[in-house]
């Protein structure tokens, strides 16, 4: 009925109901991807992809986004980390072939970039929307839960191969002119690739984990918002999240629309844009990862 308020003892009653249907669902979801026995369209199993494991543990990360003081701009902070727990990531990035499988599947939009549809060259032209559709299609068809990761998951995974952003400037400083020369410097040493390098055949090596071409020519996008923190002398610092804007991270890192599939032609908050934009994904082995799934929460 419009407008009826439910009582205590029906809201209870439909929460006694619902709670053990979506248990159940949680738990069909989970057995389903166990089994690994998930079928394309036409039949076809989709192999699952090639691996690496780090091991939990602490480290030393910088943290993303934009900081000021006193209204000037100034490296990141740096903070240890606690990985409480294994992470299992693609060793190389999502090629333009599984891509493509995804397209004809009626899936995944198609792609902007000319770069052949084979098993060992990187997808590129893909925005955060397209990888995000991509890692469900994915997870369908393959078994397992995968998903895009966090930018401290990339970070991690990436080890010494990840980039320190900082410029080294003094953050008492209230000359800008240092940062902005520092920057410039910076950005005009990079040297911009061409055309992506193909997977497989060590184009930009491994790292101490097995990683490989991270850093190379392919930014890899992250579930990680941009955010602008405004550092404070005393009290707690103002933070401000743009969750549209997300970390991609390679050379450096580069915030970027979710929408954006070819970085040079804009979208990048800071700095020089990437080369090419693309993705790898991390499995999600945590117990109650298939009931986020089923509810479109991953």
């Amino acid at each position: 009925m419009s407008g009826a308020v439910l009582t205590p003892s029906q809201a209870n009653s439909i929460s006694s109901v619902l709670l053990p249907l979506l248990l159940i669902s949680a738990l069909s979801t989970a057995l389903v991807f166990q089994s690994g026995i998930v079928r394309m369209s036409g039949g076809a199993d989709m192999p699952p992809p090639q691996t690496i494991s780090v091991a939990a543990g602490r480290f030393t990360y910088r943290q993303p986004g934009e900081f000021y003081r006193a209204g000037y701009a100034v490296d990141g902070p740096k903070a240890d980390h606690v990985m409480t727990a294994p992470l299992t990531i693609m060793k190389y990035q999502v090629s333009t072939l599984d891509y493509d499988a995804c397209v004809a599947d009626g899936a995944c939009p198609a792609r902007e970039s000319a770069t052949p549809s084979r098993s060992d060259m990187p997808v590129t032209g893909v925005s955060h929307d397209d990888a995000t559709v991509f890692a469900r299609w994915f997870s369908e068809k393959s078994g397992g839960i995968w998903r895009l990761p966090r930018d401290v998951e990339l970070a991690f995974a990436a080890g010494q191969k990840f980039p320190d952003d900082a410029l080294g400037i003094d953050p008492d400083n209230r000359n800008p002119a240092l940062r902005w020369l520092a920057d410039y410097e910076r950005e005009a040493a990079r040297k911009r690739s061409k055309e992506p390098a193909p997977l497989a055949h060590g184009s930009f090596g491994e790292n101490e984990h097995g990683l490989a071409d991270f850093a190379g020519n392919i930014w890899e996008w992250t579930t990680t918002c941009n955010r602008r923190v405004d550092l404070v002398n005393e009290g707690q610092p103002v933070t401000t999240e743009a969750c549209g804007v997300y970390i991609t991270a390679g050379k450096h890192r580069s915030p970027l629309s979710s929408f954006i599939r070819d970085p040079k032609s804009g979208g990048c908050s800071v700095g020089v844009p990437p080369d090419h934009v693309g993705f790898r994904l991390v499995e999600d082995r945590r117990w109650y990862a298939p009931l986020l799934f089923s509810i479109g929460a991953l």
